[in-house]
């Protein structure tokens, strides 16, 4: 889908629609919270495009990343989860369409009999290259913004993410 630019920021017209009913004290919020939303959706479109030709979502390449990344190549699942901050079911969602296609396997952890361990495979070791290599050349590398306003804008909403109690 081709998007063609607006001659205007709809978000700071919001806010200043804000203002204009009153909600002074709520504006810059609004622009703020919405702007990041309207960000998040473009980065997420862009990683989707470059990895939609390997057949990987967003979110099963962060699974597999984040295993080959391990020593062993495995975790559990529930500590995936944790650590790639998202729901048990989005967890499972991923392992599933992953080992469909044999990216990884799950194990019974052999100490916890209710606990799955996640393993990446070979083929998934080589596809969570291959993908990185593909987004730190078409988007990571690239992604709208020179290093120091990057560098700016990580510290601005890690310190919202710190606040919010994401990591102490």
């Amino acid at each position: 889908m081709t998007t063609v630019p607006l001659a205007f920021d709809p978000i700071e017209e919001a806010a200043r629609q804000w203002r204009a009913h009153g909600w002074d004290d709520a504006a810059d919020g609004m622009a703020a919270i919405t702007s990041v939303m309207r960000a998040q959706a473009i980065m997420l479109a862009r990683a989707e495009a470059v990895l939609r030709p390997l057949g990987l979502s967003f979110a099963r390449y962060e699974l597999l990343t984040l295993l080959s990344f391990t020593r062993r190549g495995q975790l559990p699942m529930a500590q995936a989860s944790t650590l790639l901050q998202v729901h048990p079911t989005s967890i499972t969602n991923a392992v599933t369409r992953l080992e469909k296609a044999g990216m990884v396997r799950r194990e019974p952890h052999p100490s916890d009999g209710r606990a799955i361990i996640i393993q990446i495979t070979e083929p998934g070791r080589a596809l969570a290259g291959e993908a990185t290599k593909h987004l730190n050349t078409a988007l990571f590398t690239q992604p709208g913004l020179p290093s120091r306003r990057l560098r700016t804008l990580f510290s601005v909403i890690r310190d919202l993410r710190r606040e919010a109690g994401d990591f102490a």
